[in-house]
């Protein structure tokens, strides 16, 4: 019995457990919170074309893992006024008809407090949270108040981590394990390296959670690739991109759709 099944499992993680465990392969878009006036119809618009969850982004003025696609999304919402409570409120009210995690930098969660933040995030619906700045030996505090909130703190594995540490991050990631793709910051890439699918393989021999790759899974093709060996994949800058571009919510649920279609295959 692996670490995993030791501990209750929230929301998010019974969502992605039970559809992977019926053969599903997960798909997890990114929509950079406040980008847009549309943007709560942009997390309605893609839970119905097939996300199995929604990372929602809450925009920080130094996203130190985010490349130029979502910095200029992360801008373009603080400069239209996009504050983390006014985020998560409009979140309570999204109906996406699958779980939420927001996505954030320590800097805001430590500024809101560990408890306040846990608690809105719970109060408004939301199942998860990943916070990239901060590693597993720093969680206390914000892994406390987040697991008595019912939040599910995501933790990410690089291709770089050691053995020893990627156990333990798999042992403490709650809803699933997020692999880094790629070294290097968020962006659309013109292939999968093969980093992402050994982290994939990593993680998987460690765990029974949902093991997803992100970072650099730009097209349905490349998603395809990499869920092969991992149980899904977490997909942001191309779908920011789009809605950069003016795709909207129709545009959005496209893009998502043939993500969808191409893991199904």
């Amino acid at each position: 019995m692996t670490a995993a099944t030791t501990v209750a499992r929230g929301v998010l993680e019974k969502a992605l457990r039970d559809r992977r465990d019926a053969g599903r392969k997960l798909l997890i878009p990114y929509v950079t919170g406040g980008l847009g006036r549309d943007w709560v119809e942009v997390v309605r618009a893609i839970g119905a074309a097939g996300a199995d969850a929604i990372e929602i982004g809450i925009p920080f003025s130094d996203p130190v893992m985010d490349g130029p696609i979502i910095q200029r999304a992360s801008a373009e919402a603080l400069s239209s006024g996009a504050t983390p409570s006014g985020i998560i409120a409009a979140l309570a009210h999204a109906d996406a008809g699958v779980p939420l995690a927001v996505m954030t930098y320590y800097n805001i969660v430590l500024r809101a407090g560990h408890r306040r933040m846990a608690r809105e995030l719970a109060d408004a619906g939301i199942s998860g949270a990943i916070v990239p700045d901060l590693p597993i030996d720093e969680l206390d505090g914000w892994g406390e108040e987040a697991s008595s909130a019912g939040i599910e703190t995501v933790l990410l594995v690089a291709p770089t981590t050691p053995r020893d540490r990627l156990k333990a991050i798999c042992a403490r990631s709650r809803g699933f394990v997020y692999g880094v793709g790629v070294m290097g910051v968020t962006g659309e890439r013109e292939s999968v390296g093969a980093t992402a699918l050994t982290v994939a393989a990593r993680c998987k021999e460690e765990t029974d959670i949902p093991v997803l790759i992100g970072v650099g899974i730009s097209n349905p093709e490349q998603a395809r690739e990499v869920v092969v060996i991992a149980d899904g994949v977490v997909v942001g800058s191309a779908l920011v991109h789009r809605l950069l571009g003016g795709a909207g919510p129709e545009g959005a649920a496209a893009f998502v759709a043939e993500l969808r279609a191409a893991i199904d295959r």
